[in-house]
């Protein structure tokens, strides 16, 4: 296949921090499984790893020294751009948030809102916002700015507006879609939302959860975004097939993708997009 004119970023979300092991075996959820689980999307088209990590119990967990190990794993067996999670758990104090950065990873997730996450409240204020997204400059870690819904967007332009662009000059949302409690996951959600975003965004992709996983991937690729899979946001094939792997989720998005003529980014071209290459 011929080099794709708009390459494709495929980001995978391998755990999450809202299933249990219990309920799906093939969760990763221990480091050697993260870690082989990074391997082998890396080997079917992902170029940057969205991640959690669990404890010895497979709990959802901060531990500052776990999640150093992991990212030094994850640089030292795959080439991925590693992304650590900002968000933690429903559950996790602001202070363990934002002390993820200390564990140096390439880029961080930043949640620009507070948001109703079924029958939880996933808890962004202003101020831990703001704070967050200065200590990235500081630490020169690229954000991604996850926009559940589309208050969240005009969030993101006040915070530019604020504070000026993030390491690397490039500013790059993914919409988190089909969460009980912020935007739906339909292509009618995800043009509003691309409509309403500030001129400095230089990309984009979106995620739909559970069964607006397809909805938005198609909706996505229709209009030259990119995407993030994965057992964090989905958990079923189709209706009654379990997941087997993320491998399998990140195989589908790059067969949708040569559907739409866009071969799957390789990390060297991942962290251009990014701004990781300039900025280093």
């Amino acid at each position: 296949m011929p080099a794709s004119p708009h390459p494709l970023l495929i980001t995978v979300a391998p755990t999450g921090a809202e299933t249990a092991k219990a309920d799906c075996p093939q969760l990763p959820t221990t480091l050697e499984e993260l870690v082989d689980t990074a391997v082998a999307c890396e080997a079917a088209g992902a170029a940057m790893i969205h991640v959690h990590i669990r404890d010895d119990e497979h709990r959802p967990s901060l531990d500052a020294g776990r999640l150093r190990a992991t990212v030094e794993a994850l640089h030292e067996r795959t080439d991925l751009v590693v992304q650590l999670s900002t968000g933690g758990s429903v559950h996790d104090p602001l202070e363990l948030r934002m002390a993820v950065l200390d564990a140096q990873p390439d880029a961080c997730s930043l949640t620009m809102g507070t948001t109703n996450f079924g029958d939880d409240v996933f808890s962004n204020p202003w101020p831990f916002i703001a704070e967050l997204y200065q200590l990235s400059q500081e630490r020169q870690v690229v954000p991604e700015f996850e926009l559940f819904d589309l208050g969240h967007v005009a969030s993101l332009q006040r915070l530019i507006d604020r504070f000026g662009l993030p390491y690397g000059g490039r500013v790059h949302v993914d919409f988190v879609m089909g969460v009980p409690g912020g935007m739906p996951g339909t292509a009618a959600a995800l043009v509003a939302g691309v409509a309403a975003l500030p001129r400095e965004v230089t990309s984009w992709s979106a995620t739909g959860i559970g069964r607006t996983t397809l909805p938005v991937m198609l909706a996505s690729l229709s209009m030259g975004g990119h995407l993030r899979v994965g057992m964090e946001d989905v958990l079923t094939m189709a209706r009654g097939v379990p997941v087997e792997s993320n491998a399998q989720l990140v195989e589908r998005a790059v067969e949708a993708g040569r559907l739409a003529q866009r071969a799957p980014m390789t990390t060297g071209e991942a962290r251009e997009l990014l701004g990781m290459t300039a900025a280093g």
